[in-house]
């Protein structure tokens, strides 16, 4: 059974999104965007997971491929409802093809972040541990770059800058402190769940699994590096969840810093008004939580 603190750290997850933040719990989903006029656009939407709603896709390691893909699922559509409501414009729900068309996109990234460092490292001539340290390292160093050009531009840097303030706001809430704006935005922009600090927990993960692989062609190899991405995906989420369990463990926190740091590049400082509209998401989906909680206790 998940300690009190675990469940407390666990409880609200969040993404950036165009001019706002997505707040989930295991039961709903809250988007708040700014709108042109300066007001904030709420949206809630209660979920269920598969992860809760089936016992065998709810155990360890299974849960990590279901809810990886339900994640992309729900921030693919918050990116789409914000984007419609910064520009406002009407907000319909999205085809098929264009979740086809993101599904590709994402493919695509994942698949040249994936093989190029890998065919990288072989132009090399390396092989076994070395190999996949340095083809790690190449990684790695694509995806700072990637970030350190992205974040130059100044419409993605007003979505790093959401980052910011979502984490603040969760911060700020279990630390049980004021959900005011001032006190919020004297806590910290980084968090150690955070997307960024499961890259790097991937990246480990997959020197240590594609050093256990068996050799094989080389179209073989290429091959494993795209098909167990739901795998490494599903290990690093149960390294991710003992992280929050056992933060306090020295070994976890040598883990979770390097994330730590990449997040001084995947968030910035947000403006009072960002803050605003991440707390303004996490109460209401503090709210939800706490109606569907007093329900069930009526009913019990």
């Amino acid at each position: 059974m998940a300690s009190k603190k675990e469940e407390q750290s666990l409880a609200f997850g969040g993404q950036a999104l165009i001019e706002g933040v997505m707040m989930r719990s295991g039961s709903h989903m809250v988007l708040c965007v700014r709108q042109p006029d300066d007001g904030i656009s709420t949206h809630s939407q209660e979920i269920s997971s598969l992860v809760r709603r089936n016992r065998v896709l709810g155990l360890p390691f299974i849960r990590g491929i279901i809810l990886l893909f339900e994640t992309m699922y729900y921030g693919v559509k918050g990116i789409f409802h914000s984007a419609n409501i910064a520009m406002e414009e009407e907000d319909e729900e999205f085809t098929w093809k264009e979740y086809l068309l993101v599904i590709v996109g994402v493919t695509v990234m994942s698949g040249f972040f994936m093989v190029v460092p890998f065919l990288l490292a072989t132009y090399l001539g390396l092989t076994g541990f070395l190999l996949n340290v340095a083809e790690s390292a190449v990684r790695l160093t694509l995806f700072v770059l990637y970030l350190y050009i992205v974040s130059r531009w100044d419409e993605f840097r007003r979505v790093l800058q959401y980052h910011g303030a979502e984490h603040k706001a969760i911060n700020a809430h279990e630390a049980g402190a004021s959900m005011d704006t001032e006190t919020v935005a004297g806590f910290s922009r980084l968090n150690p769940r955070c997307g960024t600090s499961f890259l790097f927990i991937v990246v480990i993960i997959s020197i240590i699994l594609f050093s256990v692989l068996p050799r094989s062609t080389f179209a073989m190899r290429i091959a494993y590096r795209i098909v167990l991405i739901p795998v490494l995906g599903a290990i690093s989420y149960e390294i991710l969840k003992l992280s929050a369990k056992y933060s306090d463990s020295p070994i976890m926190k040598l883990v979770i810093v390097p994330g730590l740091a990449m997040q001084r590049l995947t968030t910035q400082e947000p403006e009072p008004d960002m803050i605003e509209v991440a707390v303004r998401a996490l109460e209401e989906v503090k709210r939800l939580n706490e109606l569907e909680a007093s329900g069930e206790a009526d009913s019990a």
